[in-house]
């Protein structure tokens, strides 16, 4: 049950998966640079939490329910400031547990969360469901809705509100929307890998370039970050187009049709 070992062998490959989305290579080196990710380092266990996590049985703690992320989902994508807690939209992420998932089905209003205070998470960092473990600083979050680029080439998400441990923090820029490795689409709220617009840097004003300013991949500041247990951001999206469009044409012709055939039946009985 216990995730550290696995959370430390995935942190690099996390890392790399960054880089490999901001798009950088040796032909653009010039417009987007990044840098290495940190070395992963686990949480330190004391002695004592070595023997709770001998004293307590997994098969005894009801935990929460993880969560994995599918085609279409948002997810609060974070990890913490020592790249050992995290949530990529996979159930064996420390995170996963009572993660709040959105399935993104057209334009709208959409939250996204995590929270490192659930007895599942709680279990895999010490062992013990109680142990009140709070994470430290974070080293990247954003918004990632998977498959959007291929689902909604066109969508823009706008960040509204970020709450840690239920207070709102303030927002020191504008975030953008880009394509994740032409899979995913996301808006960055903490991503000091990036120095430049990706090339499809956009909002739903359209293109963004040029340097950094109004719009940045680094929009809070991480001393608002230095201690939480839940994060929970609140986002608009815009730009679904034909695929919310499909889907709402998709649902309203049975309704009519069901409607016409109860105003027959209706008619037919009157007679």
């Amino acid at each position: 049950m216990n995730k550290k070992l696995l959370a430390a062998l995935a942190a690099s490959a996390s890392a790399l998966m960054l880089c490999t989305a901001c798009g950088s290579d040796a032909a653009e080196s010039s417009t987007q640079e990044t840098t290495a990710a940190p070395v992963t380092t686990a949480a330190p266990e004391s002695e004592s939490a070595a023997e709770t996590a001998e004293s307590i049985a997994a098969e005894d703690i009801e935990f929460e329910e993880p969560v994995e992320a599918k085609s279409g989902d948002a997810i609060l994508a974070i990890v913490d400031g020592q790249w050992y807690v995290q949530y990529w939209g996979k159930k064996d992420d420390i995170l996963t547990y009572d993660a709040g998932v959105a399935h993104i089905e057209g334009d709208g209003d959409y939250t996204v969360s995590v929270n490192v205070g659930t007895k599942g998470a709680q279990f895999d960092i010490s062992g013990d469901p109680e142990n009140g473990y709070t994470c430290g600083g974070t080293d990247f979050c954003a918004v990632i809705v998977q498959d959007g680029t291929k689902l909604f080439p066109d969508m823009s998400i706008e960040i509204k509100e970020i709450r840690v441990d239920g207070k709102p923090v303030e927002m020191t820029a504008k975030n953008y929307t880009s394509s994740d490795d032409g899979v995913e689409m996301r808006a960055n709220i903490y991503n000091h890998f990036i120095s430049n617009f990706p090339d499809d840097a956009h909002t739903a004003e359209g293109a963004v370039t040029g340097d950094f300013g109004e719009y940045s991949s680094k929009i809070i500041n991480p001393d608002d970050f230095a201690k939480w247990t839940t994060v929970e951001v609140d986002f608009t999206v815009t730009g679904t187009g034909d695929a919310a469009a499909a889907e709402d044409g998709a649902d309203a012709e049975p309704a009519a049709a069901e409607e016409s055939s109860s105003e027959e039946a209706s008619e037919s009985t009157a007679a």
